[in-house]
């Protein structure tokens, strides 16, 4: 869902060795139900591996003042059911929550010719109050 996406908000944490980890927000309207939302989709997530496992993931509070500012309902992400356990150890504080047996369907353009335009997955939702 990102590619040539142009993510209107960055946050990049960077130490002595670079950058530590990265996060991009783009707000997009999602269709829950029969109703169209505004949103901010979170992703381009990134930890430099030698961070790994460190907690780094926490500091994604720091969207939470800027999802307010943007005036959106909610962010939100999709990630692989591998990544359940990073997730939920994150979300443990609060700070988000891990929904499961949400069928996501989404649409890109044709990028790829041999995929559908249309997608179904079954991925993990994330939800960010």
């Amino acid at each position: 869902s990102w590619v040539g996406a142009r993510p209107e908000l960055r946050a990049i944490g960077y130490d002595s060795k670079g950058i530590a980890a990265h996060l991009g927000l783009l707000r997009r309207f999602i269709k829950v139900g029969a109703v169209d939302l505004l949103v901010a989709e979170l992703g381009l997530y990134g930890v430099r591996p030698d961070l790994e496992g460190l907690g780094i993931a926490r500091s994604i509070h720091v969207m939470s003042p800027v999802l307010h500012e943007l005036g959106v309902p909610f962010g939100f992400g999709t990630v692989r059911h591998a990544l359940r356990n990073h997730l939920e150890r994150s979300g443990r504080h609060g700070l988000m929550t891990v929904v499961s047996g949400v069928c996501v369907r989404s649409t890109h353009p044709q990028v790829h010719l041999h995929l559908s335009a249309t997608r179904v997955e079954d991925v993990l939702v994330v939800v960010m109050p």
